[in-house]
């Protein structure tokens, strides 16, 4: 059985991980900079950028969950849970304008020609590409472990700008290696490089929070399971229709189920209230469901 996670939990994860991320931002944005500025790496400056941008993604972070996790009430009946998804969608804007900021400015630089005029990156650019892609590396899988573990959606697009970081900065390693060994454009054409993959990383997260406002269904196998679970249920003889919503990180279910209809209420309502329960403590996404029942009618073949 899948425990769920409890709101005090999720909120010290996530404050946990989001500071790993600004203290671990904040340092490697500075050292890339710097190592930018001081080996001349157009490349290396805009990835400096990227890892400055996660730094207020963090901390978007840190906002959309505290305010998700925050209890049902009077005006929020049914909870809080959507602004993750808003949280979500304003790191994908993030993302996008940093990459497409990124992109313009490669572009003017190899649009401008007079390549033979752009300065060669020094080592020391290549050094900081490297450094960048292990740490960000890292800090993705440390994020998505812990994202996945509270299922959260704003944490897990965190984790992919983490990647999309580690992406961009292969991408400038590439650059500046091309431009140390006598193509000085090919640091520019990184830039270019680091754009779409941040953009793309943008879309991804956009597309997933979207999803998950406007009461998209569940995946196929949740679907798949909840079915074949509802059935084994005592005194369920079939399932006359199933649907599923998700809202923010959690599910909603409307289920009808028949059963025999010679039983007393009390009898059928009980076996309801089992159908509620048994689903609530079996499945940790779900956090509510409705169930009606129907008098059990055979099939005619």
């Amino acid at each position: 059985m899948a425990e769920k996670n409890t709101a005090d939990d999720f909120q010290k994860t996530a404050n946990r991980v989001s500071a790993v991320s600004i203290v671990g931002n904040i340092l490697l944005s500075l050292f890339k900079l710097a190592a930018g500025l001081i080996a001349s790496s157009t490349a290396m400056i805009s990835d400096a950028i990227h890892s400055a941008s996660d730094v207020f993604s963090s901390i978007v972070v840190i906002i959309g969950i505290h305010l998700s996790s925050k209890e049902s009430d009077e005006e929020h009946p049914y909870g809080h849970e959507r602004l993750e998804c808003v949280a979500a969608i304003i790191l994908s804007a993030i993302l996008f304008v940093t990459g497409i900021s990124i992109g313009i400015s490669a572009l003017q630089t190899i649009a401008g020609g007079h390549y033979e005029d752009l300065k060669v990156p020094g080592i020391l650019a290549g050094v900081a590409a490297v450094v960048s892609i292990i740490v960000k590396e890292a800090m993705f899988w440390y994020t998505k472990k812990n994202a996945q573990r509270i299922d959260s959606a704003a944490l897990m697009a965190d984790a992919w700008h983490h990647r999309s970081d580690a992406l961009s900065s292969i991408g400038a390693f590439i650059g500046i290696a091309g431009a140390r060994a006598g193509f000085p454009v090919l640091d520019s054409v990184a830039g270019v490089v680091i754009c779409l993959f941040i953009t793309k990383a943008a879309y991804d997260i956009f597309k997933d929070a979207v999803d998950k406002m406007v009461d998209h269904s569940c995946d196929a196998e949740t679907l798949k399971n909840l079915n074949d679970f509802i059935r084994t249920i005592d005194g369920v003889m079939a399932i006359d229709d199933l649907r599923t919503r998700e809202f923010g990180n959690k599910i909603y279910v409307d289920v009808e189920i028949a059963v025999d209809g010679n039983l007393p209420l009390y009898q059928a309502h009980e076996i309801a209230e089992h159908v509620h329960d048994y689903i609530e403590f079996r499945f940790s996404k779900v956090k509510h469901i409705m169930v009606h029942v129907n008098p059990y009618q055979m099939k005619k073949e």
